[in-house]
């Protein structure tokens, strides 16, 4: 047998492997799933969060969600940042305990459990029918926020990053589907292309523009520099269309408030580099206010900022 026919063994049992993998995490997320629906939202929430709680610190993660806040909050004492990280742990834990729920939830804002701020905002720029750019960041549960501006805007589209498991991003897709949220091809240069194409047909588009986008532009973030997206810039200076900051807030529990904002300004600058540096800088300065709102609400575990800037955090 030959040298390209071992490798050519070997390619097939890795292969044959990975999907083995591949299945059993699908499995373990079906099972998730089941065990979730066995309980009440809150009950699910209230679980999630101690698992969150639990599991969280252990994880690679929570070093990373420690040096952004130290980052951000340089005056914070440890038990301050200690503090910060359990209600942290806690909220992303009752993500996970509330996402496979979430058809079970209020996602029409019609009762107290989910309140919807700014409706005023979206009945105004339905009635103008023209697209818009909706910016937001990850808040709370922000699955939430998508369904609720999906549920109350229907002719938007949500970009999302995919899951690495093509059988549970296929589960991921088709749930958030079945809830009312319209999505379209994960961030990307694919991603760009078909929001265009849903803003050219009169669609609006929403997307998440809180985290490092490397092939973004720098603008300040807390006064570190920070590689942003400026793709929603783009496409709102490209369609004129306005660009609307929404946010998310957990008031307790499994209890939230949507909120839509006013139109962000106009650029000012008359220059295209200049307007679009403009506002993806305004984008960020709203993210920072939600951050400085809510602080445990935020996802911390993300690396933010540039490399060499967590290098000298930690040295």
């Amino acid at each position: 047998m030959s040298g390209t026919d071992h490798g050519e063994g070997r390619d097939v049992i890795v292969s044959i492997l990975q999907a083995m993998g591949r299945r059993a995490e699908a499995l373990g997320w079906d099972g998730y799933q089941s065990l979730m629906r066995t309980m009440s939202v809150e009950a699910a929430s209230d679980f999630g969060a101690s698992v969150g709680a639990r599991l969280g610190p252990r994880l690679s993660p929570h070093k990373v969600a420690r040096r952004n806040m130290e980052l951000v909050f340089p005056d914070a004492g440890r038990r301050e940042i200690d503090a910060l990280l359990v209600a942290m742990w806690d909220n992303i834990g009752r993500l996970l305990g509330e996402f496979p729920n979430l058809h079970r939830m209020d996602l029409k804002a019609t009762g107290d459990s989910i309140r919807l701020e700014g409706r005023d905002v979206i009945d105004e720029l339905a009635r103008k029918g023209d697209p818009v750019v909706f910016v937001g960041g990850h808040f709370a549960n922000w699955e939430v926020l998508a369904a609720v501006l999906a549920n109350a805007m229907p002719k938007c589209r949500m970009t999302y990053r995919h899951a690495n498991n093509p059988l549970i991003d296929r589960r991921i897709v088709n749930q958030r589907a079945a809830y009312g949220v319209e999505i379209f091809a994960p961030k990307g240069e694919a991603g760009a292309k078909e929001a265009l194409k849903a803003l050219q047909t009169g669609h609006s588009v929403a997307l998440m523009n809180d985290q490092k986008m490397n092939d973004g532009i720098e603008a300040p973030f807390f006064g570190l520099p920070a590689m942003t997206a400026s793709g929603p810039a783009r496409m709102a200076l490209k369609y004129d269309a306005p660009m609307v900051p929404m946010s998310i807030v957990r008031r307790h529990g499994a209890n939230f408030t949507v909120k839509v904002y006013e139109p962000l300004p106009r650029p000012q600058a008359a220059d295209r580099t200049q307007a679009i540096l403009e506002m993806v800088t305004g984008v960020n300065r709203f993210i920072e206010q939600r951050i400085l709102e809510t602080p445990a609400q935020w996802f911390w575990v993300h690396r933010r900022f540039p490399k060499d800037i967590y290098r000298k955090a930690s040295g």
